[in-house]
């Protein structure tokens, strides 16, 4: 099954390609590796504002049909 993997980061990146995978527990583990690779490249200024930073699954493409799963991810620097 093709599964498309959506963005929030200030704005929604939707994904329109999706990658084919076998099951929910692939979709999970890739959901897991994607999000920390781009987590990791965060440089903006704005991921340390507290604002959430998103990661959703579908069985879509552009963010539409079933959400299959969410990844939020919040970061604040302490004052």
């Amino acid at each position: 099954m093709r599964y498309y993997f959506n963005i929030k980061d200030e704005v929604d990146l939707l994904d329109e390609e999706g990658l084919e995978l076998s099951d929910l527990d692939a979709v999970k583990k890739e959901a897991l590796l994607s999000s920390g690779e781009m987590l990791k490249d965060l440089q903006g200024r704005h991921f340390w504002t507290g604002e959430p930073w998103v990661l959703w699954v579908t069985d879509q493409p552009n963010g539409g049909g079933n959400t299959m799963l969410t990844l939020t991810f919040t970061s604040r620097l302490s004052a």
